[in-house]
């Protein structure tokens, strides 16, 4: 799992990463501020960001996040010291996981990560490009659809008129596009979560 913190205090920063590295099997990522953060999200690709939400910058985190969302798909939980109604509201427009609420300290951090490790896990579209349709090519989005039928390589390759070799290569290119593991079952869970893109 690669999670990123954004977080603009580095002590605070480092804690949670300390915390993350010695709890869980993850990749960590610090970034301290909107520009760090672009710059970081196409290189590590996120499966978790924990994300501040007062960032001490002209937009906070909510707003950054709901940014990133239109781009990334991943898990979010806020670390915030706000409790206001107004701004719960606000954050959950971005649909996050979770809430670790400061001080932040080793049992709420493992507690706030601990409760969603399930969900990130089952979700096989965190930490890919939120993508549509014309990104792929004709033959790779039929490929695709061919696979939400169930269909096999070889009923595939049947099918388009091509080897099965060429099916297993075209699968390969898109399982990359996506940034998925080369495994059949990422494919189709991924065709499964997108499959309104090729009905």
């Amino acid at each position: 799992m690669r999670i990123l913190i954004i977080e603009d205090e580095i002590i605070i920063a480092r804690f949670i990463e300390q915390q993350l590295k010695a709890n869980f099997n993850c990749e960590v990522t610090i970034a301290l501020n909107h520009y760090e953060v672009k710059k970081s999200m196409p290189v590590f690709m996120p499966h978790l960001i924990l994300c501040d939400i007062n960032l001490h910058e002209e937009n906070d985190g909510i707003s950054l996040i709901g940014e990133l969302q239109k781009t990334y798909n991943f898990g979010v939980i806020y670390i915030t010291s706000y409790q206001s109604k107004a701004i719960i509201e606000r954050a959950l427009t971005t649909r996050p996981l979770n809430y670790i609420i400061k001080p932040v300290d080793e049992s709420n951090i493992f507690a706030g990560i601990k409760l969603v490790e399930s969900a990130i896990s089952a979700h096989t579209t965190f930490g890919t490009y939120k993508l549509t349709k014309p990104i792929f090519s004709d033959i790779e989005s039929k490929i695709i659809y061919f696979i939400l039928q169930k269909k096999t390589t070889k009923e595939i390759a049947g099918l388009l008129f091509l080897s099965p070799y060429t099916i297993k290569n075209y699968r390969h290119k898109i399982c990359r596009k996506l940034n998925l593991k080369d495994e059949n079952n990422a494919l189709l869970k991924w065709a499964m979560q997108n499959d309104d893109l090729f009905s």
